[in-house]
């Protein structure tokens, strides 16, 4: 006997249908990650935003769940293949952690809902944005030019500045959910220019677990998390870093950390659009009330 369904307004149909979409877009983040490497976070958080409609609290608040999540699988490969500076990780998390907590005090004194808190978040996650597509174009003369110079540092003087790198990373990661990955690869390179690219990989990795698991937290106490969501963009982005990390070797690295550089872009310039007031020139007309 033949199925019919029917897709209601607000029936079981469209759930299912929009839960379909969550995790579909879960397996093309966890793609587009696979292949570049870049944190989930600048690609997720802009996407729950702009496509779903989500605001910006829950989207920064569920993302840092799921990051945390595929974050911790990663992070034990790493463990495993001794890939992780844990010297590195304990000065990073020496200043994310307090500066996070910091921070999720700072906003739970806001209304999390309100348009002040839409307005903070927005302008963070565009500002991050821009920067982590500045580190992706521009990563190597970065390197090329300050990775000597920074890399002669006394060992103190280079702790110091570790500990700072990790605050500024908690304070973005918190308001934003963007920051622990081009941004936060590309300063422990220029701090850390002996150590192997492995290890910088697994030891921002292995920082960005407790990092984005104390924001998410911080976030669920908030009230801002979604669970369903969080579960679809999980199932979907399993199987997406897996085909994308299969992908990555045939596709070249230079192209898609341009194509990826210009879509952060204008994600971040349609976000930084969307925080302007509008123009007084402009009179809202409301439309007549259906009976």
């Amino acid at each position: 006997m033949a199925r019919t369904w029917v897709f209601e307004p607000n029936g079981m149909g469209a759930i299912h249908s929009i839960q379909l979409l969550y995790a579909i877009s879960g397996f093309a983040v966890g793609f587009l990650v696979g292949m570049t490497g870049v944190g989930g976070g600048s690609l997720m958080t802009p996407l729950l935003i702009l496509l779903f409609g989500l605001h910006p609290a829950t989207a920064v608040g569920t993302d840092l769940l799921y990051a945390a999540a595929t974050k911790s699988v990663g992070s034990v490969v790493h463990g495993f293949n001794r890939t992780v500076d844990w010297r590195v990780v304990r000065r990073l998390a020496a200043g994310s952690i307090p500066m996070t907590i910091l921070t999720l005090a700072t906003l739970s004194f806001l209304d999390i809902n309100g348009p002040t808190t839409r307005q903070l978040i927005g302008a963070v996650l565009a500002f991050a944005l821009f920067l982590t597509a500045a580190t992706l174009v521009f990563r190597t003369a970065l390197i090329a030019r300050y990775a000597a110079r920074i890399g002669a540092l006394p060992a103190s003087r280079i702790a110091m500045l570790t500990v700072i790198t990790g605050g500024v990373l908690g304070v973005l990661v918190s308001i934003s959910s963007v920051g622990a990955g081009a941004i936060g690869v590309t300063a422990l390179i220029l701090l850390y220019p002996k150590l192997h690219t492995a290890r910088i990989v697994g030891s921002d990795i292995a920082h960005a677990v407790p990092l984005t698991l104390i924001a998410g937290v911080g976030h669920w106490f908030l009230g801002s998390i979604d669970w369903p969501i969080f579960t679809a963009l999980i199932l979907g982005s399993i199987p997406g870093i897996l085909v994308g990390s299969y992908a990555a070797v045939r596709v070249p690295e230079t192209a898609l950390r341009v194509v990826l550089a210009a879509t952060l872009i204008v994600v971040a310039t349609k976000l930084t659009f969307g925080l302007l007031p509008p123009s007084p020139n402009v009179v809202a007309v409301q439309e007549p009330a259906q009976h």
